[in-house]
């Protein structure tokens, strides 16, 4: 346990720039350009005439109640460009995580150390589905929480005190949790990606990302290529979207919306039933944990576990010219 933990902290601090100091920037300057344009009245429709001031106070506390639950529980997706930041910085994490060793040839000092390459890959494996994800979450959260503060203080200097309604609302105090109980359904949905590419990343000697996305991108190719040409009848739109998608995209945040077509139904259906902003977001985490019980999570589980014992495998007889 203690050696995971080292190694674990060891994956934190040679990629910190990568890992914690590029979504706090990018949240920074959310929180600056949010803060300007608040400042000069340009944001939305912080512009409010009279009427919309009016219709505001003269609400009951039934509907204050619910507008603040409805803001109190959608203010965490402002960080959602945090969140598309994410699947990237993961993604080239694993891209470089167990080629670059070898790269610099630092392989062979920490070989020389008591630590089996079972611990050093499962140690990155932690690092991008965990420790990421983690970070990038209290980053967001700080970011939304800062952004939605300064919103309501403007609010204020237009007569709409909505603080006092907020801090009584139970999804405003709820949404931290909810947004942290959503790793634990990202951290399966994202291991076919996370899988794949520490595979390629234990076995490329160079080029590592045109073999990571080039080798799904063209097989796909020559696949519908022969569908056409030897009249195979696949279902192409299939292989890329389970498998040559899984393979990229699953670090996307919410990418069981994807691959999941009944999540993807309920959150149209909701779309277009005009539901209250909190609505949509229940439906949203509602069918987040109901993915759990789609065969597609677990075919992709067993693949990424699978991907990730070969590149155990891999990194342990993977030997350089």
């Amino acid at each position: 346990m203690n050696t995971m933990k080292w190694l674990i902290q060891r994956e934190y601090w040679e990629n910190k720039g990568m890992l914690f100091w590029a979504p706090a920037i990018v949240g920074s300057l959310m929180v600056l350009f949010s803060g300007v344009m608040l400042a000069f009245g340009m944001n939305m429709n912080f512009k409010l005439d009279g009427e919309k001031i009016a219709r505001f106070h003269e609400m009951t506390t039934i509907e204050r109640h619910d507008l603040a639950n409805a803001f109190g529980a959608g203010f965490p997706m402002v960080a959602t460009p945090l969140y598309i930041l994410m699947a990237f910085l993961i993604f080239f994490y694993c891209l470089g995580a167990l080629h670059d060793d070898r790269r610099d040839r630092s392989i062979l000092f920490w070989k020389s150390l008591p630590v089996s390459d079972t611990e050093t890959v499962l140690s990155k494996v932690a690092m991008a589905i965990l420790g990421a994800p983690l970070i990038v979450t209290v980053v967001g959260y700080i970011a939304s929480f800062t952004i939605m503060l300064m919103s309501s203080i403007a609010l204020s200097f237009h007569g709409l005190n909505i603080f006092s309604d907020l801090m009584s609302s139970t999804s405003f105090w709820l949404s931290p949790f909810r947004m942290l109980s959503l790793i634990p359904i990202y951290l399966l949905w994202a291991l076919p990606t996370v899988g794949w590419l520490l595979m390629v990343s234990s076995w490329a000697r160079s080029k590592v990302f045109l073999w990571a996305v080039g080798a799904p991108l063209m097989s796909g190719a020559l696949l519908a290529w022969a569908n056409v040409g030897f009249k195979l009848g696949l279902n192409i739109e299939w292989y890329f979207q389970q498998v040559v998608l899984r393979l990229l995209g699953s670090v996307l945040p919410g990418n069981w919306m994807i691959f999941d077509q009944t999540a993807m139904r309920a959150m149209e259906q909701a779309d277009r039933g005009d539901l209250p902003p909190a609505h949509q977001m229940a439906t949203f985490f509602n069918h987040a944990y109901a993915s759990l019980a789609s065969p597609t999570l677990w075919i992709g589980v067993a693949a990424g576990v699978a991907m990730i014992a070969a590149a155990i495998y891999l990194r342990r007889w993977r030997e350089e010219n």
